[in-house]
């Protein structure tokens, strides 16, 4: 593979601990303006790997290739801020390094999330978190954006709304995104390759071939089928967290229309 085909490789990476591998011969690249989603059950090695792809852990047999000068933005799994911290959001995204706060309020915007600027951390809900913590990683203008479990925490339509947002991020920056989930159920429309983990590559494919794949469905069934596919046209959208949004706008209060299903 070219140089400049990818934006950070992995080959061959193993990870013991304790007497136990953590990661065997694992094998994965992600590419610019590619959506790579590691699935996989509880225990798999999915965080292992990208700890061991950011640097921030030591492989014991494998490569990591990097392209140079590789800027990543990280959103990681849990952020909890303490309970008392008296520090609102604007604050939070200075501590990501030099910014304007013009910079830092366009970036806020450009998420949807505008109006959570002078908004204490501490009143957060999951879903405001997750567009905070996102526009952190943002205003280190990412090649790569690292994102670990997105959506934990999230409902459903909150899940919806905030894998539509990543894929719109891709688009409309370029760049390359590597997510963690647990199963595939959600991400499907937003992913352009699977990587189905269980301490070594168990498949490799895009969502729809993964989801055949007798690995996938010996790790997670097949229940999860009819609700992939099922597909309906709504006259509104939900936010992060849970908030009606007539078409045309990008958040605001309750519209109180109801879903049409076709």
């Amino acid at each position: 593979m070219a140089e400049t085909s990818f934006l950070i490789r992995a080959e061959g990476v193993t990870v013991i601990r304790d007497g136990t591998r953590l990661l065997d011969g694992v094998g994965l690249a992600v590419a610019p303006r590619q959506i790579v989603t590691l699935v996989g059950p509880n225990g798999a090695g999915k965080t292992t790997l990208v700890r061991v792809l950011l640097g921030l852990m030591k492989a014991d047999a494998g490569r990591i290739e990097r392209r140079e000068g590789l800027v990543v933005g990280y959103v990681p799994q849990r952020f909890q801020p303490p309970p008392f911290l008296p520090m609102d959001v604007d604050a939070f995204l200075r501590l990501a390094g030099a910014s304007s706060a013009g910079c830092r309020r366009e970036v806020l915007d450009g998420l949807g999330a505008g109006y959570l600027r002078q908004r204490q951390l501490r009143a957060l809900s999951g879903g405001e978190m997750q567009r905070v913590l996102l526009a952190r990683a943002l205003l280190r203008t990412p090649q790569l954006l690292v994102l670990d479990e997105p959506a934990q925490g999230l409902d459903v339509h909150g899940q919806q709304e905030l894998y539509a947002l990543i894929a719109r991020l891709r688009d409309e920056t370029g760049c390359g995104v590597l997510m963690i989930s647990h199963d595939l159920h959600l991400v499907m429309s937003a992913t352009d390759q699977v990587v189905c983990l269980e301490r070594h590559v168990c498949c490799v494919g895009t969502p729809e071939s993964i989801s055949r794949h007798p690995e996938y469905l010996r790790m997670f069934g097949s229940d999860w089928e009819g609700f992939a596919l099922y597909q309906h046209r709504h006259d509104h959208h939900h936010d992060l967290h849970g908030n009606v949004i007539p078409h045309g706008q990008r958040h605001g209060p309750e519209c109180g229309k109801e879903c049409r299903h076709d």
